[in-house]
């Protein structure tokens, strides 16, 4: 329970693994090269522009029918936006 006037305390965040972090770098990277706002890839590619920022940050993880869509609307493969990642 949480008390009133009481900030209750910050929980620690464990950075994104590197995987996450080179896929959203590589995503950044594509998007800018198309001259793409990220509220412009994200209509394009079919999701909302605050997941996309996040997949940008590393923050959060896309399922593959993501990846599919993300691909397809920079214009990309697949495997341009996932060869060669860090396992760990």
């Amino acid at each position: 329970m949480i008390e009133l006037g009481r900030v209750p305390p910050r929980r620690k965040t464990t950075p994104p693994p590197p995987a996450m972090l080179a896929f959203g770098q590589r995503v950044r990277d594509r998007r800018t090269d198309l001259g793409l706002s990220m509220e412009q890839a994200a209509d394009v590619i079919g999701i909302h522009w605050t997941h996309l920022g996040m997949v940008e940050r590393g923050q959060r993880s896309s399922r593959i029918d993501n990846v599919l869509k993300t691909a397809a609307g920079l214009q990309t493969t697949p495997g341009a936006l996932l060869d060669g990642l860090p396992l760990h």
